[in-house]
């Protein structure tokens, strides 16, 4: 039996409070029966119920470090959660360490560049852009934590125009997995900062992220639905449609119901321009679409517009998309479909990139159920950010960017002290 096994049998959870408390830990720990257990250890997975021994809230970058100590000293698991996001393992017989305390937003104006700390979610930093006309390149909910999101790549709707979130990242401040805490940025620790821009928390535990934000002051977008009678028709003409539009314009086609619960095919579009052009832009599509049932586009600050996700029970990224798919797809009776364009600046980011997996897809297709008869003509790339299957990580990336992130996996962290999470084992 290995030492870490000996320790989560055998340690109770006064041994870690103790331990923490020895190691300078100032935040509040909660064991199982306290009132805020139950609440902290929630994710955001309904079926997803963690174990820990005890639940620490950082409230400061040492509390981190001592958390990081701690979990080594007595040889235990430790997982990391701020929103309920990032926690796909359970840290049964463990330390959860949460990290939603901990938010603090600073926006420079005048370098376009925002500063936050790991417990921050979206909306705090939409807001705090949007006074100065700037805007982060968040995903399609403000609810969603910053740090997470970004490490595992972050495709939002400004993606086309600016790239994934990683690759707006030009520093970060890391806690390794020995508790020491290094700056990763283009000039220091120049690997780690190449793996955590795409490679998640695998190599250690981000206190401190600073990013650029762009000039974005206003967008027009929204969702549209339609008739759902042209949807094969429609699904077509937007695969070749979406092969001669601007990288301002971000689109995604959907099958899907309107708010009332008519079954419907829906655009979504958002453009970081001129009204006239985007609707200009956005005629061919629908009008092929054919009669219009409710939505509408609008301008609005950035701050204000809102796409909303569909949740990935089947995932495929995809190069092209050939007639007998769209066939299948137009023929789906209830399930949720969401095909979105890609390419832009995210499949050309420039030199130094991040492992932002798969940047040469065209298109992700998202399905909110399981559709056993796509499963044959699944690609198995994956995207880290709607990834349910830890154990499905390495589709993540191509074989190159695999390599590499190992090789840094085993400088940075050769033990696997961070493994409750989308793992790469060194």
């Amino acid at each position: 039996m290995s030492t870490q096994a000996i320790y989560s049998v055998e340690t109770t959870g006064s041994d870690v409070v103790a331990a923490l408390l020895g190691s300078g830990f100032n935040g509040s720990i909660h064991r199982p029966g306290d009132e805020q257990y139950d609440v902290l250890r929630q994710s955001i997975v309904p079926t997803f119920d963690s174990r820990p021994l005890v639940v620490a809230e950082a409230s400061s970058r040492t509390d981190v470090q001592a958390a990081v100590r701690t979990a080594r000293q007595l040889g235990l698991p430790i997982a990391v959660q701020a929103t309920g996001h990032g926690t796909r393992v359970p840290a049964d017989g463990g330390i959860l360490l949460n990290t939603s305390a901990m938010t603090s937003v600073l926006v420079d104006p005048q370098r376009m560049v925002a500063k936050v700390a790991p417990g921050t979610r979206w909306g705090a930093v939409i807001d705090a852009a949007g006074q100065f006309g700037l805007a982060p390149l968040a995903g399609s909910s403000r609810d969603v934590g910053v740090t997470g999101y970004t490490l595992g790549g972050g495709v939002g709707w400004l993606a086309r125009k600016y790239g994934f979130a990683a690759d707006s990242v030009i520093r970060a401040e890391v806690v390794t997995a020995d508790g020491r805490v290094v700056t990763a940025s283009a000039d220091e620790h120049p690997d780690l900062f190449w793996a955590i821009r795409g490679g998640s928390g695998n190599f250690g535990i981000v206190t401190s992220l600073e990013f650029r934000l762009h000039d974005v002051p206003q967008v027009h977008s929204g969702i549209v639905y339609f008739e759902i009678g042209n949807a094969a028709e429609t699904l077509k003409f937007y695969r070749d449609w979406s092969a001669t539009i601007p990288n301002e314009l971000s689109t995604a086609i959907l099958l899907t119901r309107t708010p009332d619960g008519t079954r419907a095919l829906a655009i979504k579009a958002s453009y970081s321009g001129e009204a006239e052009l985007a609707e200009y832009l956005l005629k061919p599509l629908f009008e092929v679409a054919g009669q219009r049932l409710a939505g509408e586009l609008k301008t609005t600050p950035y701050a204000e517009s809102s796409m909303g996700g569909t949740p990935a029970r089947y995932l495929d990224l995809l190069d092209t998309l050939d007639d007998e798919l769209l066939d299948q797809l137009a023929e789906l009776p209830s399930a949720t479909v969401e095909i979105r364009h890609w390419g832009g600046a995210m499949a050309h980011p420039g030199p130094g990139a991040g492992p932002v997996g798969h940047r040469e897809a065209a298109y992700s297709l998202i399905i909110d159920q399981e559709v056993p008869e796509l499963e044959s003509r699944n690609t198995g790339r994956t995207f880290l950010n709607f990834l349910a299957d830890p154990a499905r990580a390495t589709s993540a990336y191509c074989a190159a960017d695999l390599a590499r992130l190992r090789a840094v996996k085993r400088a940075y962290d050769p033990d696997n002290f961070f493994h409750l999470n989308h793992n790469l084992k060194p």
